[in-house]
């Protein structure tokens, strides 16, 4: 049975088991969550290799790390480098991305060779396909993108995006709006140019049913992808983006209609105001689906930085309800990232989502903190490694203060705030002014 359609049944499913023992939840938890379509457990039936992963309302704030080839950086051995160190630095997920070289055979290996859940975006393997044969991308059919769909689920793919909110309706209300930066997406524009081209309905919106037939064979999750989010402050909440919402919403209903678990993808650059508002509006109209967000970023223009704004984002729309943070490297606008890039993309995602996790009052999501705040006091150097989000960076920069006898660091060496406190507990009566 499918994952949802076990929870619908009172089916504790062996998944469902292996989440809640991760997520320190019951395995009810988790079955309900799934039936009322909070919670998704991600994993496609015949990838046995890795843990199912459960995302969704009361569970810990997710992270996922994108990664892949683009045409002008073809090299399978550095995309599995990176599937290493993203898997070593904490993502819970990674999605291949790649647009470049043999695609289905540089997945097969990602697949092979990680421990985190895989997810992708199918539709680049059809358009990529079409440049391999020299042919316009616009060119492609609707059975070239189904093909790619189907490829992904035999191949063992745990969740896939998938543009199906870009209609013709929805791109017009985003035209007659205007905007400054129009589409950023990738799959977004290319289903845009392909229906002006060829003056027809997105065939994954026309053919939802047939989508439903090949995620529900494999139990692949649907991702609902925002092909329509804005790709600038100025572009943000706009009707574009508010109405391809909607629709999700309506096809997030008609997926658990049909037994397949979905979540839907949210807004790319929002400013800090609007963060919450969008994350409220989302779980409304989508019915409380689990909540997918690349960064947010707040300001567009930190291009070097941008791991750290989508960080400030990212905690901001975990603490109001996403589930499911898409980390962003410093390397986001300017090139594709290298294996730095990638983990300084999962340490600050990981970070906005512990903060999330802190916001949203989950048990024992402090428990690091006061461990940590327990090792400054008592100078235990290694305990505060140990407890860091980052213990390799943390002890490489650790330098203790000779003058302190190495109670403290060699920012404030004796004059150390808690170094001093400490004296003035041990000191007698008579030196604390007592009588």
């Amino acid at each position: 049975m499918k994952q949802l359609e076990a929870a619908r049944k009172g089916v504790i499913t062996e998944e469902m088991k292996l989440c809640a023992e991760r997520e320190g939840v019951s395995p009810e938890f988790i079955r309900c969550g799934v039936e009322d379509g909070t919670i998704v457990v991600v994993r496609n039936k015949i990838h046995r290799t890795v843990p199912p992963l459960a995302i969704g309302r009361g569970l810990r704030t997710k992270i996922n790390a994108n990664i892949g080839t683009s045409r002008d950086r073809v090299d399978p051995a550095l995309e599995l480098e990176k599937v290493r160190i993203c898997t070593a630095a904490g993502a819970d997920a990674i999605m291949d991305l790649s647009t470049g070289g043999d695609i289905r055979a540089i997945r097969k290996a990602i697949i092979g060779a990680s421990l985190p859940v895989i997810g992708t975006v199918p539709i680049y393997q059809a358009a990529a396909q079409m440049l391999a044969e020299r042919r316009a991308i616009v060119e492609m059919i609707a059975d070239d993108l189904f093909r790619a769909i189907e490829e992904n689920g035999e191949d063992g793919v745990d969740f896939i995006t998938v543009h199906c909110g870009v209609t013709q309706n929805n791109v017009r209300c985003l035209e007659a709006e205007g905007r400054l930066l129009g589409i950023v997406s990738r799959g977004g524009s290319i289903t845009a140019s392909w229906m002006a081209c060829h003056g027809r309905e997105n065939p994954l919106y026309e053919q939802y049913d047939r989508l439903l037939d090949i995620a529900g064979h494999y139990d692949m999750v649907l991702s609902l992808g925002d092909g329509l989010r804005p790709g600038c402050l100025a572009d943000a909440t706009d009707r574009g983006q508010v109405q391809e919402l909607i629709v999700l919403g309506e096809l997030a209903k008609r997926a658990r209609d049909r037994d397949v678990q979905v979540m839907i993808e949210g807004p790319g650059h929002v400013p800090l105001k609007d963060i919450e508002a969008n994350i409220r509006l989302q779980k409304r109209i989508c019915n409380g689906a689990p909540f997918y967000v690349l960064g947010p970023l707040p300001t567009d223009i930190a291009p070097g930085y941008d791991h750290i704004t989508s960080a400030i984002g990212g905690a901001i729309a975990g603490a109001a309800g996403a589930d499911f943070l898409c980390y962003v490297t410093p390397s986001e606008h300017l090139r594709l990232p290298t294996l730095d890039d990638v983990r300084e993309g999962v340490i600050a995602a990981r970070i906005a989502a512990h903060i999330a996790d802190i916001a949203k009052g989950l048990p024992g999501a402090m428990e690091k903190d006061i461990r940590m705040a327990q090792c400054r006091k008592a100078f235990d150097w290694q305990g505060q490694i140990a407890v860091s989000i980052d213990p390799d960076r943390a002890g490489a920069w650790l330098e203790r203060s000779e003058s302190a006898q190495e109670e403290g660091c060699t920012m404030c060496g004796e004059f150390c705030a808690i170094k001093l406190g400490k004296k003035q507990e041990n000191a007698p009566m008579q030196e604390k002014g007592g009588k």
